[in-house]
């Protein structure tokens, strides 16, 4: 096996001038292609830890190797071959012999590193999707354990989605490994007869990258691109799979909500709200595949919320102005979804719909009915959607300690300087 650390530069060597833009774009290469290239050397090591090292091994070696001569025409294989080699060895070198013969075998034919953009039932991320999402884990480990390794989400960031405490999400993750390397479960996509089966908890996954690429849950950015990007990506791929009518939802509210993107943020990166957005920036080809995909879930039997929140996306994006949005139909999409899967959060988004339809008081009551119950106290979108509320009333001084609330628990930089505008707007 050629040793990847000792392969010939394949472009011109860098003067010294570039280095530091080649140490860049392995920056920018490790945020784009690192958990691509995890879930391909998960499939050629059998390991999640010695995936991983290996992973930051060849990017270490990237580090050094390419200032020096010049990044490959391939990065991505590059780092697969560098990452199999270190993994392999560190296999041999552990004395687990059972495992890297078989591991050996497979690494060293050519098409298991060269085989990177394979699509379908071949494509290494879905295949890691599946294996994460497997039915011998509990649903809340599948999900994730999947954000983490599938995705790269920081266990806090995770913890974050779930509102629950990081060294509960921690042991999740944690156990789920476990599990997966003591029952020995196959890293595979299921055959076509268990795909429907298997397919909630990885629908509910897809979702949750993109709703952290198209919203990041903290930091200073409004949103990650790459995320959501990868979640569409996923999406068409499980579409291919299994158009089922849910398959073809989720895609859709997907399309749908990234058409918006363009108008979300201001030019200064500040945040635009829904009613504000310049409706001309939205994305009309997203518009129409998302369209037509609701449109095609909801003709098939067996749809449900993916399909349902679709339908809701594409009253919003049917609409030529806010004043012109059709929000008894929202509502009435919103009971229909609240029957269908009770939720706090789904509730809330039903409580606001109400508000547009019949003014805000009666909205406000329900979100106070909400959290008069314990639910959402520490989700920061009801306290601000309350204080919302209570502002469009002239409820000056409630509506200023709900949106004091809200920031104290909103971590998204953006979110943040917008409520800080909303209070200095009241007098706080």
């Amino acid at each position: 096996m050629r040793d990847p650390d000792r392969q010939p530069p394949t472009t011109v060597k860098p003067t010294a001038e570039t280095a530091a833009a080649v140490r860049n774009n392995i920056d920018a290469l490790y945020r784009a292609e690192s958990r691509r290239v995890f879930a391909t050397l998960i499939r050629l090591l059998g390991d999640f830890e010695i995936a991983e090292e290996a992973l930051h091994d060849a990017f270490r070696s990237a580090l050094e190797q390419w200032p020096r001569d010049g990044i490959p025409a391939n990065p991505r294989a590059w780092l697969v071959s560098a990452g199999r080699f270190k993994g392999v060895d560190k296999l041999r070198r552990q004395s687990r012999y059972d495992l890297y013969e078989d591991m050996a075998q497979v690494a060293g034919t050519e098409s298991a590193s060269s085989d990177l953009d394979g699509d379908g039932l071949e494509d290494d991320r879905l295949r890691l999707i599946f294996t994460c999402c497997h039915p011998a884990l509990p649903a809340e480990a599948q999900v994730a354990l999947t954000l983490r390794e599938v995705c790269g989400l920081a266990t806090e960031e995770i913890a974050r989605a779930f509102l629950l405490p990081t060294p509960t999400l921690a042991q999740r993750i944690v156990r789920a490994k476990a599990k997966i390397r003591d029952a020995k479960i196959p890293y595979r996509t299921p055959e076509r007869g268990e795909l429907a089966e298997r397919l909630p908890p990885v629908l509910q996954v897809v979702y949750l990258v993109f709703n952290e690429g198209y919203s990041a849950s903290s930091g200073p950015e409004l949103n990650r691109p790459d995320l959501s990007a990868e979640a569409i990506r996923l999406g068409r791929l499980l579409v291919e799979l299994l158009p089922a009518a849910e398959v073809q939802g989720l895609l859709a509210l997907m399309l749908l909500h990234e058409s918006r993107r363009p108008a979300r943020r201001s030019a200064d990166g500040e945040l635009v709200l829904l009613e504000d957005q310049d409706r001309s920036l939205w994305a009309s080809a997203l518009i129409e595949e998302g369209l037509q995909r609701v449109e095609q879930a909801l003709r098939q039997p067996g749809y449900g919320v993916y399909a349902l929140q679709a339908a809701i996306a594409a009253v919003h994006a049917g609409a030529t102005s806010a004043a012109a949005t059709d929000w008894r139909q929202i509502a009435g999409l919103y009971e229909v979804l609240l029957k269908l899967a009770p939720s706090p959060v789904i509730a809330l988004n039903r409580a606001v719909a109400i508000a547009m339809r019949d003014g805000p008081a009666a909205g406000l009551a329900l979100i106070d009915a909400i959290l008069a119950e314990g639910n959402l106290a520490d989700y920061h979108l009801a306290h601000a959607a309350r204080a919302d509320l209570l502002r469009r009333l002239g409820h000056t001084d409630s509506a200023l300690h709900a949106y004091q609330t809200a920031l104290a628990l909103a971590k998204q930089e953006p979110e943040r300087r917008f409520l800080q505008r909303r209070i200095g707007e009241l007098g706080g």
